[in-house]
């Protein structure tokens, strides 16, 4: 069997294990959830996630996992899930390591199976423009410009994970990058999942129009002090 079978039958089988665990998810949560606003409420989420032990965090965990491998789930409703299961520290915590297990082996399967690999969870065409672009043509700022681009919310992460193994640069560095350079999103979206948990939508809105906030102006800084436009241009080749 060749190779570009055999991803397409993991990715397959891993696919329909995440439809399946999303189903269950919303369905036993979905009872709980809807009463949010209520403090018997709050108690219930939180009474129903502590029972489930290991099993809720490893469906957590697989679910995440997932999101990265298939590129089909937004990853931000997952974080906000763990701030609501877990805390704001316990939901980063969390969300740190499933990024950290899943960055490192999406980034070995790159440098395994090359190109073809990534061509199967996004369009060549895509995939060739970011590879002419000029974050690949400046390897003394490439750790530099990553930070830069997995630390903004709203920049598209997941495409990021996968062109890792096509980058020049060391694995454990682009590992690194790629899970702590995370913290300002997750973090914020974390403390939303623990304010939505208690009933707190107000503190969770204010908190999502903060960090609207503050990428709005870590992009307009980035464009005064970005002269060769290269963090600028690849933040646009990633979109």
């Amino acid at each position: 069997m060749s190779s570009n079978k055999k991803i397409k039958i993991i990715k397959t089988i891993v696919l329909v294990i995440t439809i399946i665990i999303l189903i269950g998810l919303i369905a036993y949560l979905f009872p709980v959830m809807k009463n949010l606003n209520t403090p018997e409420g709050q108690a219930d989420f939180k009474e129903r996630i502590e029972s489930s032990g290991i099993y809720g965090f490893l469906t957590l965990l697989g679910l995440q996992v997932a999101q990265i491998f298939l590129v089909v789930l937004p990853g931000e409703p997952l974080e906000i899930l763990a701030g609501m299961c877990y805390g704001s520290v316990g939901g980063t915590i969390f969300i740190l390591f499933s990024v950290f297990l899943t960055t490192t082996i999406l980034f070995l399967l790159v440098r395994k199976y090359g190109k073809k690999f990534v061509y199967h969870s996004f369009k060549k065409e895509r995939i060739d423009k970011i590879e002419n672009s000029k974050i690949f043509k400046n390897p003394k700022k490439l750790e530099y410009i990553l930070a830069i681009l997995f630390a903004i919310t709203g920049v598209p992460k997941d495409i990021l994970v996968y062109i890792g193994g096509l980058l020049p640069i060391k694995p454990l560095h682009f590992i690194l990058i790629s899970t702590f350079c995370r913290l300002p999103s997750v973090i914020s979206s974390t403390i939303v999942g623990q304010y939505f948990s208690e009933g707190n939508l107000k503190i969770s809105l204010l908190i999502y129009g903060i960090t609207f906030g503050l990428t709005v102006l870590a992009l307009f800084i980035i464009s005064i002090f970005d002269k060769d436009k290269i963090t600028t241009d690849a933040i646009k080749d990633l979109k």
